[in-house]
């Protein structure tokens, strides 16, 4: 049962805060080696869970896991609904807690210490489930987890086999989706494109496999047919910087997705440079440069507990830059070699 306008009308009289709002709906989700609980009277904001985190596998890490809960309020219609797209998330934080504002009807209130969050959405923010997922139920996710469990969270992708992981960084556009995509193409387990979080003591990364996101001229490096039509048959969504890409289900895809956390044994930096050499695609980051590319790489994971730790254990265990080769298959070649010798 969606709410709608009537369901959240109260008495503003005797109950200013609507702290008696009924929330009689839950479901569980074990994410990111977390144990999460969503809490709300909406079906409709519960549907938006279970499409970004139905039929994950469950990721366990081997530490003690405290219970994370998420509550989502819908309230009414805004009197002025977005015509193209919402505004962008203003970050704030203070006595506490974190908050991530797009509208005083849309936001994401989050209190670490207190393994809990609050997401709040207006009826017509429904017409925008990308960024309403996205922006405000993933991003209080990810910040409990990362929070909560001491994670040190990465802008990059993750692929793997037989529970090893690589580490996939690099600008945005430098391929790190292409790469993640033709490894799952190629065999390798499919860990994440866009947010991997490491445990800096066991080097164990983890992720949410949900959707791989692809732009409609990588289509035509994809020589599978059946995988070009699940690609090109997915909906497609508009990113903040207005590059529009297909969002495919990798839960309904052609590829295995990681069943369990992935134990990084190295990292590679994505290039968007060219390369025709084929020897010459992977060389090696000298020691005494990872600790400052990886800082440059990842401003706000450097500033977070367990940076130092993280970064020490990246530089034992080496650091790769992969230029890109005239085919992606080239380039995954390269890195399936690499994780063969790692």
């Amino acid at each position: 049962m969606t709410a709608t306008a009537n369901h959240v009308i109260h008495d503003i009289q005797a109950d200013p805060f609507g702290e008696r709002f009924s929330r009689h709906l839950a479901v569980h989700k074990q994410l990111l080696g977390g144990s999460f609980y969503f809490e709300s009277a909406s079906e409709a904001l519960l549907d938006l869970v279970e499409a970004a985190y139905g039929g994950l596998p469950p990721h366990r890490l081997p530490i003690t896991v405290p219970d994370f809960r998420i509550e989502l309020q819908l309230v009414p219609h805004r009197d002025q609904p977005y015509i193209i797209e919402p505004p962008q998330v203003q970050m704030h934080s203070g006595a506490g807690v974190l908050c991530g504002v797009i509208d005083a009807s849309n936001y994401v209130v989050i209190s670490p210490a207190q393994h809990r969050a609050l997401v709040v959405a207006s009826e017509d923010m429904l017409d925008f489930p990308y960024h309403l997922r996205y922006e405000l139920i993933e991003f209080a996710v990810f910040i409990l987890a990362t929070r909560g469990l001491g994670l040190v969270p990465l802008h990059g992708a993750c692929v793997g086999r037989n529970g090893h992981g690589l580490l996939l960084l690099g600008a945005s556009g430098a391929g790190k989706s292409t790469m993640a995509l033709h490894s799952l193409l190629n065999g390798l387990d499919f860990l994440s494109e866009d947010a991997v979080f490491v445990h800096p003591e066991t080097l164990l990364a983890t992720g949410v496999a949900n959707y791989v996101h692809v732009k409609p001229d990588a289509l035509r490096f994809i020589e599978h047919e059946a995988a070009r039509d699940w690609i090109g048959k997915a909906p497609v969504i508009r990113r903040r910087s207005g590059v529009e890409k297909f969002e495919a289900d990798l839960r309904h895809s052609h590829g295995q997705i990681a069943a369990s956390p992935l134990k990084l044994v190295g990292a590679v930096f994505v290039s968007s440079e060219q390369e025709t050499d084929l020897d010459a695609l992977l060389s090696f980051v000298p020691s005494d440069e990872i600790a400052a590319r990886l800082h440059a790489d990842q401003p706000y994971a450097a500033g977070q507990p367990g940076w130092l730790h993280f970064q020490q254990k990246m530089v034992q265990t080496g650091v790769h830059e992969l230029r890109r080769g005239e085919h992606p298959q080239v380039s995954i070649e390269a890195l399936m070699r690499l994780l063969d010798r790692l």
